[in-house]
């Protein structure tokens, strides 16, 4: 392939929803994809999509922490409002995908939402961006003919509003602890946080400062490699 062919990475966002179990472990919601999907089809992954460009527009409940602000604008240029964005986008697609929402009552908002967030307003609820942590970054690689740049976010689902359900892109949806999710069929990004970044970061929570920094998954070549951003 060459550098005039290269799909440019679209803006993506994922959501990694954990709670605990009555024994105490941690446990993540995950589903597999498709076989029909044209992306990464029968793996299991975190709920997730593409940035939609209301995603900018719509309205939340709740902003996000300063800190999380602060790091994923420094991710794509110092772009606060790209920012928000992406953090937009990580809780709308997993509604979509899981039917739970991370929210809080938002009557009063649903009539100024975006046409293309109807539907999120029409569960009552509107986006707890407060909620939110910004744990990693994920890029495809140059080769890919289907590429992604995506922001990875981290909230406690266990009183995510809903049922379990969403709208069939993600099958076999389920709640499971870390060592049964590492039995799964993952993407290497995907094994990478939940065998070697997520157990740290639950046993250690880290501080909440905008100097933190994140994990950059992404490849030189088509060998991964992982960056501190």
């Amino acid at each position: 392939m060459t550098v005039s062919t290269i799909v440019r990475p679209r803006d993506a966002a994922s959501l990694i929803p954990y709670r605990r179990s009555n024994a105490g472990k941690i446990e993540i919601l995950m589903g597999r994809r498709h076989v029909k999907h044209s992306f990464v089809p029968e793996y299991y992954v975190f709920p997730g999509g593409r940035v939609d460009p209301d995603d900018r527009r719509a309205l939340a409940a709740t902003e996000a922490r300063d800190d999380v602000t602060t790091r994923v604008a420094r991710s794509c240029r110092n772009d606060r409002a790209k920012a928000r964005a992406f953090a937009m986008a990580a809780i709308r697609e997993t509604y979509e995908e899981t039917g739970l929402m991370l929210g809080k009552p938002g009557g009063h908002i649903a009539e100024n939402q975006p046409e293309t967030w109807r539907h999120v307003a029409d569960s009552g609820f509107a986006p707890d961006l407060l909620c939110l942590d910004y744990v990693a970054r994920a890029r495809t690689p140059t080769q890919s003919p289907i590429r992604f740049d995506a922001r990875f976010f981290v909230a406690d689902a266990s009183q995510a509003e809903g049922e379990l359900a969403g709208s069939g892109e993600l099958e076999d949806l389920k709640w499971r602890n870390l060592e049964q999710c590492m039995k799964l069929q993952l993407i290497d990004v995907t094994e990478f946080l939940l065998g070697e970044f997520l157990p740290d970061y639950f046993e250690n929570p880290p501080v909440q400062s905008s100097d933190r920094s994140v994990p950059f998954f992404c490849f030189v070549g088509m060998k991964s490699r992982v960056l501190n951003a």
